[in-house]
């Protein structure tokens, strides 16, 4: 590869990343700027003033470390139980064949196709008599029931994946198929299960349609709803829920970063040696 080539491919990479990351500049932007520059200077790129006024207001006298807090519960355990089940699921429609086993990946497959608007109603009259509606624990048993049958099918993917071999040689040297599971399976699994974790903690962090119906106290809101509070009848506080977003940010970023390491690689590198 020349020189040129190499210099191309650096600048077309930089290009995407500043054309992927102008988004999130554009929210700490907003997030930084006076209420009296924010329509004063129009779409300058940087405002002549900063203030950090914004993130005060969201972290000392706004709900939001409430509706924070609320949210992190909720999304952890979720991913949590979410993975946990998938794994379970992914593992059985992989190395077992059993009656309805198709028809089962069907209906998963069919509960995929029905918007989520159609459910709210049933879904909040099953809840209610329950006890479940206005919890924690009915969101989180919401957000499983709908993250489950697509994280399931991405587990299947992972345990494909790996030789059905390297179980086998185990369960010969005297493993059983659980200890061959847990020492041999699992550590392959690392990152199926990392990929997982990531899109059912996105998705819970994120949502909104559930956390909206099935939530009304305030001191149980998570941040997804709690954005609409800066929106009021005059207008829009810009500022605050800027700041509120990027601070939203946060979590997602480092729990991407803690997981990241089991996002690449091969799945069986290094586990047959030649």
């Amino acid at each position: 590869m020349s020189v040129v080539t190499g210099a191309g491919l650096w600048l077309i990479r930089l290009a995407y990343l500043a054309f992927a990351l102008f988004p999130l500049f554009w929210l700490v932007r907003i997030a930084l700027t006076p209420d009296a520059l924010l329509y004063s200077e129009g779409t300058t790129l940087w405002p002549s003033e900063m203030t950090f006024a914004n993130f005060a207001y969201v972290l000392e006298q706004s709900p939001f470390p409430t509706f924070f807090t609320n949210t992190v519960i909720v999304s952890l355990g979720t991913a949590a139980i979410v993975t946990v089940l998938a794994a379970g699921v992914g593992y059985a429609f992989s190395r077992f064949q059993f009656a309805g086993k198709r028809a089962v990946m069907v209906f998963l497959v069919i509960t995929q196709l029905f918007p989520l608007v159609m459910v709210i109603t049933p879904l909040y009259q099953l809840l209610a008599p329950l006890g479940l509606v206005n919890t924690r624990v009915g969101l989180v048993i919401v957000f499983t029931a709908f993250n489950l049958p697509f994280a399931a099918f991405l587990m299947h993917s992972f345990f494909e994946g790996i030789p059905r071999e390297l179980e086998q040689a185990a369960m010969i040297d005297g493993c059983t198929r659980f200890q061959a599971l847990i020492r041999i399976i699992l550590p392959l699994m690392l990152p199926g299960i990392g990929a997982t974790l990531g899109f059912v903690f996105t998705a819970a962090w994120s949502e909104l349609l559930f956390s909206l119906m099935l939530i009304s106290s305030e001191d149980l809101k998570t941040f997804a709803v709690g954005l609409l509070s800066f929106v009021g009848r005059s207008g829009v506080d810009w500022g605050q829920m800027m700041a509120a977003a990027t601070l939203a940010l946060i979590p997602p970023a480092i729990f991407f970063t803690l997981i990241q390491r089991y996002l690449v690689g091969g799945l069986t590198a290094g586990a047959v040696k030649a």
